[in-house]
């Protein structure tokens, strides 16, 4: 695993947590634990039973306006990989950059998201591609949890135990999005599953330049306090979701002690239940008894 620092415009250092390349881009996973304790977090990405591999991830960390700052994000390309992989090299730094992203975080991701749409799309005039891409990112400020998503991966959390999904798939038969997208002159018919113009099976992503109009890359946002009973997050691709119930999810990384162990665990599961697509997940553990007895020690 390499951990590159880079910086930030607002001057602190970021900690990009990313694999060694591996050769034939089947298999990668990792682990990171953050300096002061209170979590730890591990990844596992997997191309699994397709030619190739469109699932991307990015976890940073930083210290801005000295608030300690964690991004976590799953994108799943379609049509290609350039849009997920344009969004982990530019949606978390686009964020970062934002005047008011600890003031008004919700207020940063949203214009963020979609900025980075238009940035994409415009580096992508002059070619003939028209691939897009999911995001569900986690975003933990201090001691603030943003989960905020756009397409069909998703993010759920353990709490007591309990599985809570953190973000709604952006399917087109969803009656909201559905509404939404007929509103906006488009149609949601069915092609094999509900399909946007036939086409896409989500009805949010970034990209899809032929299908922007009904298709945005606004994203939908979940705030919550992390208290002691926030145990683990899980953020995946719908390689995952397919053939995983957000319940077995939950359990299953719940079991191993180490979130790579967790991570590693879920996408093995996914692909021995068939799952036919790329397969990308992290999961991040909150230690908050650990944390709590090192502050008493120094005390």
């Amino acid at each position: 695993m390499m951990v590159d620092t880079g910086a930030t415009a607002k001057g602190g250092p970021v900690g990009d947590v990313f694999p060694e390349k591996d050769d034939d881009g089947g298999y990668a996973s990792g682990g990171w634990k953050s300096e002061d304790g209170r979590l730890s977090c591990g990844y596992s990405s997997f191309r699994g039973k397709r030619a190739s591999m469109e699932d991307f991830y990015d976890i940073k960390t930083s210290k801005i306006d000295g608030q300690t700052v964690c991004l976590f994000g799953i994108f799943d390309g379609h049509g290609g990989s350039r849009a997920a992989e344009f969004l982990r090299e530019h949606l978390f730094e686009n964020l970062m950059k934002h005047p008011e992203f600890i003031a008004n975080t919700k207020l940063a991701i949203s214009e963020t998201y979609q900025r980075t749409d238009v940035d994409f799309l415009e580096s992508e005039k002059d070619t003939f591609r028209d691939d897009g891409s999911t995001a569900s990112t986690a975003v933990l400020v201090g001691n603030h949890l943003y989960v905020a998503n756009v397409g069909d991966s998703r993010t759920i959390i353990s709490k007591a135990g309990r599985a809570i999904p953190l973000s709604e798939d952006h399917k087109p038969n969803r009656s909201d999005e559905r509404k939404r997208i007929e509103s906006a002159g488009g149609v949601v018919m069915w092609a094999g599953t509900w399909r946007v113009g036939g086409v896409l099976a989500m009805s949010r992503a970034f990209g899809n330049r032929m299908l922007k109009q009904f298709v945005v890359a606004e994203p939908e946002i979940q705030d919550l306090e992390v208290d002691e009973e926030l145990e683990l997050l899980v953020l995946a691709s719908d390689g995952i979701w397919d053939v995983v119930p957000n319940e077995d999810a939950v359990s299953l990384a719940r079991a191993e002690e180490e979130p790579e162990a967790a991570a590693r665990k879920l996408t093995e599961t996914a692909f021995t239940r068939g799952s036919a697509d790329n397969i990308t997940c992290i999961v991040v553990k909150f230690h908050h008894k650990k944390a709590e007895s090192e502050e008493s020690q120094r005390d």
